[in-house]
């Protein structure tokens, strides 16, 4: 059996739901989110989601060095998109935004996105690994009433694509191809795997906390 790994992790991410998949899967961490004014590059998606993930991740690595000096930590940046046709559709502006970008799914498939970054300091060294999620999402046919009536929930305005797949909206998912938690926003499977396989961590069923 390995030994455990002595380290704290940090969350990037003021999303409840990212904390709460962390959570579940038996992580003990911090919350400290990014303050970084994101800067969108060209690229492909996965590239684009990559490249935000590090951006969040690094500025809270950064910010969090003095904190932590001479001490062991990690950073887990994450950023969902979602993309259709050729056109990334990120968190609606407002309600017209959101109610043009379901009309747009409605009755198609699209992809979701997801970025992760994983920032280590180890014994003085700096580590980074990036990777991402695919999935496959189809919608059913979906009515300007049954649009208007999501929206008004009020679910769709903090999400990318302007739609919570674990909530209310639920009803209207058709299929999907991949990891549901990708698209709830963090592909937590793949983030366990990612961080063993890395030997980032050394997380066993009996000891995967790290204090």
């Amino acid at each position: 059996m390995p030994d455990k790994t002595d380290i704290s992790i940090i969350l990037a991410s003021a999303s409840p739901r990212r904390a709460e998949l962390l959570l579940k899967a038996g992580y003990t961490f911090k919350i400290i989110p990014s303050t970084v004014k994101e800067a969108v590059t060209n690229g492909t998606p996965d590239q684009l989601v990559e490249s935000l993930a590090f951006q969040k991740a690094d500025n809270v690595y950064n910010t969090c060095k003095q904190d932590y000096k001479g001490k062991d930590y990690m950073v887990i940046g994450a950023d969902t998109i979602v993309f259709y046709d050729g056109d990334v559709l990120g968190k609606p502006a407002n309600e017209q935004e959101a109610f043009n970008m379901l009309k747009m799914l409605s009755d198609r498939t699209h992809q979701v996105y997801t970025g992760l970054s994983i920032i280590m300091r180890k014994n003085g060294e700096k580590r980074t690994h990036l990777l991402h999620e695919r999935t496959d999402v189809t919608f059913y046919p979906i009515s300007d009433y049954e649009i208007k009536d999501y929206i008004a929930t009020g679910d769709c305005l903090d999400k990318a694509g302007a739609y919570g797949i674990q909530g209310p909206f639920a009803i209207h998912v058709k299929e999907i191809k991949g990891d549901y938690n990708n698209v709830v926003g963090l592909p937590i499977a793949r983030l366990y795997q990612t961080l063993n396989s890395c030997a980032l961590s050394s997380k066993t069923p009996a000891m995967h906390k790290f204090i």
